[in-house]
C-alpha cells in the first residue's frame, strides 16, 4: 500500500470513527472491569448482542463470511488488531481460546464476533462449546450457518440440547443481496437447511433478521417459522456507513445499495413492518426498531 493511499484510509477511518457510537467503547470498558452494575448500565445504552445473553464468547480474530457491514472488523481495524484487507483471514485468538469460561453466566453467547466454519478451526469452537456447556450455563450459538457444522454440533452435543439454542442469521431470502454484502457467507438455502436439521433433531431454533437487507424480510419470517421453536428477531444495520467506510468498502454501487437499503429502513416502513407483526409471537424487536416505533426492546429472558 503506499504512502498515499494508507493515509487517505487512515483519514477516512478518522472520520468514520466520530460515527461509532461511544456505547460500544464503554460496554467494552465496562465488561474488562468486572463491574456487573456498569457492565448492565452500558448494556442498556448498546445495541446488539447484550440483548440476548449475559456474556460474549470468540475464539478467532477474523471470519470467512467477510460481510461489508461488520462491526467487529471495524472494530479490528480501528484499533490496529488487523492489517486492512486481512479480516477474512481467520486466527486462532490464543489467550481467548485457553481462557477459563466463567460459571457466573446463565447465558453465553458463543460466538459474537465470528462465524463457524467448517474449516480448521472447527475443533477448537466445539472445545469451547464444550467447556460453556460444561459449567451449567445455557448457550446461544449464533451463525450464518453452513449445514455440515450444525450437523456436526448437534451429533456431538446431543446430550447437552436442553442447553443449547441456536440462533442463525438470515437477512434476505434474495442469494444476490446475501452475496453482495455477506460475500462469503453460506446462501439461502444453505441456511434454510441448517436450520431445518437443528429443528427436526430436537435443538432450540432462533433467527436473526438482523440487519435485514432488503424490503422483503416478510418471505424469511414465511421461510422459516415452521422450523423456529424459539423467535425470530428483526433490527435494522447499525452504523453501517461508518462501519462499511472502516472495513475498506465505500464504493460508488455500495453507496447506492446503501441508500437503498436506508430507504427501506424508513419510519414509514419500520411502523409497517411492527404494525404487521406486533402481535406476532415469535417476532422479536432488536433495538433499533424499538426506538423508532417507541416501544420496550426486547431481551432474551422477557
Amino acid at each position: 500500500m503506499s504512502v498515499g493511499t494508507y493515509a487517505a484510509r487512515e483519514e477516512i477511518i478518522r472520520k468514520a470513527e466520530k460515527a461509532i457510537s461511544k456505547a460500544d467503547a464503554e460496554l467494552t470498558a465496562a465488561i474488562e472491569s468486572g463491574d456487573e452494575v456498569k457492565i448492565k448500565d452500558a448494556a442498556q445504552k448498546a445495541f446488539g448482542t447484550h440483548q440476548w445473553a449475559d456474556q460474549t464468547i470468540n475464539i478467532l480474530k477474523g471470519c470467512e463470511c467477510g460481510c461489508i457491514y461488520c462491526f467487529a472488523a471495524a472494530r479490528a481495524y480501528r484499533f490496529h488488531e488487523k492489517e486492512p484487507g486481512q479480516w477474512t483471514i481467520e486466527i486462532l485468538n490464543e489467550n481467548q481460546f485457553n481462557k477459563k469460561v466463567s460459571n457466573k453466566a446463565c447465558l453465553t453467547m458463543f460466538p459474537s464476533t465470528h462465524n463457524i466454519s467448517p474449516n480448521e478451526h472447527l475443533p477448537e469452537c466445539e472445545q469451547k462449546i464444550q467447556e460453556i456447556l460444561n459449567t451449567g450455563s445455557r448457550i446461544l450459538i449464533v451463525l450464518k450457518p453452513w449445514k455440515s457444522v450444525v450437523e456436526s454440533i448437534c451429533t456431538k452435543f446431543e446430550a447437552y440440547k436442553e442447553q443449547i439454542i441456536f440462533r442463525f442469521t438470515i437477512g434476505s431470502a434474495d442469494n444476490a443481496t446475501l452475496k453482495f454484502w455477506e460475500p462469503g457467507a453460506p446462501s439461502y438455502d444453505e441456511r434454510l437447511e441448517a436450520l431445518r436439521y437443528a429443528f427436526e433433531h430436537g435443538f432450540s431454533t432462533s433467527i436473526s433478521c438482523e440487519p435485514f437487507l432488503d424490503n422483503n424480510i416478510d418471505q424469511v419470517i414465511a421461510d422459516t417459522r415452521a422450523f423456529v421453536s424459539d423467535s425470530i428477531w428483526v433490527g435494522t444495520m447499525n452504523q453501517g456507513r461508518a462501519r462499511i467506510k472502516v472495513n475498506g468498502h465505500w464504493t460508488p454501487e455500495v453507496e447506492a445499495k446503501y441508500n437503498e437499503l436506508m430507504g427501506w429502513y424508513s419510519e414509514e416502513n419500520i411502523r409497517t413492518l411492527y404494525e404487521r407483526y406486533k402481535d406476532d409471537s415469535l417476532i422479536r424487536w432488536k433495538e433499533s426498531i424499538a426506538k423508532v416505533v417507541g416501544v420496550k426492546s426486547d431481551c432474551a429472558t422477557d
